[in-house]
């Protein structure tokens, strides 16, 4: 492994890739809430390189949580300029980083999205020497069909977006940041993420998904859950375990559990909307993804005369996708708990 190849894999949030590569991409996730919760926005940058050059180009995605609204406005690949040793991504006139973005988005039916965004108070994941993001040690495993970060679980967000002729103020509201990258993603998953609780400085995000590598399928988790300054995670290479697994159309119960705490998450999926998703690199898939959900949960710390409640919150706006059709996540875990 060369020194750039590491590199990258120390700092997860730049861009992982090149734009020499096939059947690959990158995209990375900003959700925004206004101070006053009546807005709710996702914008996702990204780059999608297919099997040709006729089949690749550079987009950003607009979901808005609260209308339903979508937007998919797509570039050049000449217009996707990252920076080399930095989260720094430019896409034309757009410019994305871990502290701030700007936007000057526009369609000829005169629909048109501009404006700049700053972030503070950012929480970052925290790296360690083999663990340089929420994948752990995985991080380092080659031919993964899609990793996963975390680049913010939350932080303030300064100035205004206009949408149309609507100004929309950002101040004082609360953001979150990731990213997924490699090939396409899994054929069954499930994500939630949340960091406005009924109780203060908590934020929270897990995705399990049916995981092909090589030709085995591994069924890999990893969740953080962060609450008074601190990090609880929960993950396959922590030896955290799922002990509970039960789904609908549009709900999810769990429960993980390692030594020393024990994590049940209850999601209920509001008004989903269709987003593209990559498939061999190409944004040919569709993913049904809310901002209007809620989600539940409870702490508990393992003692030895039973166990302690050290968190019971509800989120809004939490962001879930439950992908999972044909049962695949249901099967898998059976299986593997048996």
């Amino acid at each position: 492994m060369g020194p750039d190849n590491l590199r990258k894999i120390m700092h997860p949030e730049r861009f992982q890739g090149s734009k020499s590569r096939r059947n690959y991409f990158e995209g990375w996730y900003y959700k925004l809430v206004d101070a006053a919760e009546e807005h709710v926005l996702a914008i996702i940058p990204g780059i999608s390189l297919g099997s040709t050059k006729r089949d690749s180009h550079a987009f950003i995605q607009v979901f808005n949580g609260t209308t339903g609204d979508y937007d998919y406005f797509t570039f050049p690949v000449d217009e996707f300029l990252p920076a080399a040793r930095a989260f720094d991504l430019r896409i034309a006139a757009n410019h994305f980083s871990d502290s701030a973005l700007r936007l000057d988005l526009a369609r000829g039916s005169g629909h048109r999205i501009t404006g700049e965004l700053w972030f503070d108070k950012v929480v970052p994941y925290p790296k360690r020497l083999f663990a340089p993001g929420i994948m752990g040690w995985a991080s380092f495993v080659p031919f993964m069909q899609c990793k996963h970060d975390m680049v913010s679980m939350t932080h303030t967000i300064h100035g205004a977006l206009t949408l149309d002729a609507e100004r929309i103020s950002f101040e004082g509201g609360k953001g979150y940041i990731e990213k997924d990258w490699g090939s396409s993603f899994p054929s069954a998953y499930l994500w939630m993420q949340a960091n406005h609780f009924t109780t203060e400085d908590t934020a929270f995000m897990l995705v399990l998904a049916r995981i092909p590598w090589l030709r085995l399928i591994i069924p890999g988790f990893a969740a953080v859950l962060w609450h008074d300054k601190r990090y609880y995670r929960f993950a396959t290479y922590t030896g955290a375990r799922i002990t509970r697994f039960e789904k609908g159309a549009q709900w999810v119960r769990l429960s993980l559990e390692d030594r020393h705490f024990y994590l049940d998450l209850e999601g209920l999926q509001g008004t989903v909307v269709a987003l593209r998703s990559p498939h061999a690199g190409s944004m040919t898939g569709r993913i049904s993804e809310s901002l209007a959900s809620t989600l539940k949960l409870r702490l508990y710390a393992k003692r030895g005369t039973g166990d302690q409640l050290l968190l019971e919150a509800e989120g809004r706006h939490a962001g879930l996708e439950i992908m999972d059709d044909a049962d695949e996540l249901q099967r898998m875990l059976t299986k593997k708990r048996g």
